[in-house]
Parts: structure tokens; sequence; C-alpha cells
């Protein structure tokens, strides 16, 4: 038996040691890592964003008096990121909840950039990554909404 054979036969492989994986378990695992993101991302955006800006918390207050956009622009983007966080959830909103959220972070860069001197501008870049991931990966749920809408 030559060195090559033995390596890939069950009896000579170390304890812990994969050789080949198969292509369910590794894409099983990309979809629980996917799956973990998105609910991680939904949790941030419905508690540390969207719950701040709900209940007129003093710091948000004060960013969108900055803003000059009052009570009704802080509440108009809590709902906003509240409602993106809830459809990250949701099976055949999810890629479509991913660009709008990923659409409000480039509103929200542009505003700090302009406005408050870029300084938390990296918050809503950093977040635009693992959106843009998300609305990638879950594309394929683009077409069964559309169908829905068009039965409706």
């Amino acid at each position: 038996m030559s060195e090559t054979t033995a390596a890939v036969t069950a009896d000579s492989t170390p304890a812990g040691v994969v050789i080949a994986e198969s292509a369910t378990a590794r894409g099983r695992r990309a979809r629980v890592a996917l799956r973990a993101l998105q609910v991680a991302l939904a949790l941030f955006y419905a508690i540390a964003s969207a719950l701040p800006k709900l209940i007129g918390h003093a710091s948000a207050a004060e960013s969108f008096e900055r803003l000059g956009w009052g009570s009704a622009g802080m509440y108009t983007i809590g709902v906003l990121e509240l409602a993106g966080a809830i459809a990250l959830l949701i099976p055949v909103l999810q890629s479509v909840a991913a660009m709008a959220l990923g659409a409000l972070m480039v509103g929200a860069f542009v505003v700090q950039i302009s406005v408050f001197d870029g300084q938390y501008a990296a918050t809503p870049v950093i977040l635009i990554v693992p959106l843009t991931l998300i609305a990638w990966a879950r594309r394929e749920h683009n077409a069964d909404l559309l169908r829905l809408l068009r039965r409706a």
C-alpha cells in the first residue's frame, strides 16, 4: 500500500482529523451561521438602535434635534429600523430587509459625515458588510416575494 493510499484510509487517519467533509455539512453550517448573523443583526437593530429612538431617549432626541428632524424623524427612523429587524427574521423578507437596512445605513453614513463630522461614521459602514452578505445569500427569496405579491 502506498503512502498516499494509506493517508486516506480510515485506519491511518489520526483522531480528530477530517480528510473530507460533505458539501451538505458545510452548507448546513453556512446556513446556521448566516441565520445566527441575521438574528444578531435583528437584535442589534431592535434593541440598540430602534428602541432608544422609539422611547425618545435623550441621546437620540438630541441627535435628531441637531439634524433638524425633531421627534417625527426620530420615530420614523426607529420604526423603519424595528420593521427591518423583524423582517430580517421572516424568510420571504430577509433579502429585501437587508437591502432596505443597507440603504438606511448609507443614509446614516452620509449624515454622520456631513452633520456629525464623521464621529461615528464607521458604524454604518461596518453594518453594511453583513447586510450585503445577507441580501446576496438570501436573494432567492426575492422571487418568492414577487410571486406572493403577484397573487395578491
